[in-house]
């Protein structure tokens, strides 16, 4: 499991905000289709103002300690929406700061529009960037793949895929594997779960 190592008490106080506010227990069906005693929403975390704080520096520290320099991040939308949005204005901030250059959001509709100019990718997004897709769960590694093709498709170049959380269940392995990318997450099912109460 790829983890940053920057920011510890962050990440820290990430994993206790996702264990506290997007775990819970019970019986689910996932978006994949699979059936599992343990949900994580990531989102009740990402779109919150405390989780936003949060993954944006996280996130964007992964994808720097990574060594990807993207230009855009981006994903399925609604899950990676917050995390895209997050990480695009924490390099703002950094830029701003006299860092590194900032990083465009951006979000992979499900499908393209019907109407209007029919695109899939809307943002700041550009032929040729070179793109972290953004997820909010790995659990299959389904939509950070569907993301994968529709940049791909779109002309980016796709550097990494980053994640909130990796639900450990194969879904890392299959992005690698499938798309010839590296995956790093910011947290581990394993690591909430420890925290549940």
């Amino acid at each position: 499991m790829s983890h940053p190592t920057s920011s510890a008490p962050s990440r820290d106080r990430l994993i206790a905000l996702l264990a506290e506010r997007s775990a819970r227990r019970g019986h689910f069906v996932l978006s994949s289709g699979r059936t599992s005693s343990l949900y994580i929403d990531a989102r009740l975390t990402t779109m919150h103002p405390d989780g936003l704080t949060l993954v944006g520096p996280l996130g964007l520290a992964a994808v720097r300690d990574a060594g990807w320099a993207p230009d855009a991040v981006g994903g399925l939308t609604l899950g990676a929406d917050p995390m895209a949005y997050a990480v695009a204005y924490a390099s703002a901030l950094e830029a701003a700061a006299g860092g590194a250059p900032a990083v465009r959001g951006f979000t992979v509709r499900k499908a393209p529009k019907t109407h209007g100019t029919a695109q899939r990718i809307e943002g700041p997004f550009a032929a040729g960037d070179r793109v972290a897709v953004v997820e909010d769960v790995i659990t299959t590694g389904g939509s950070a793949l569907q993301a994968i093709e529709a940049v791909r498709a779109a002309g980016g170049v796709v550097v990494g895929v980053l994640a909130v959380v990796d639900r450990e269940e194969g879904g890392r392995a299959a992005i690698e594997q499938q798309a010839g990318v590296p995956v790093v997450a910011l947290a581990g099912a394993a690591e909430i779960v420890a925290r549940l109460g």
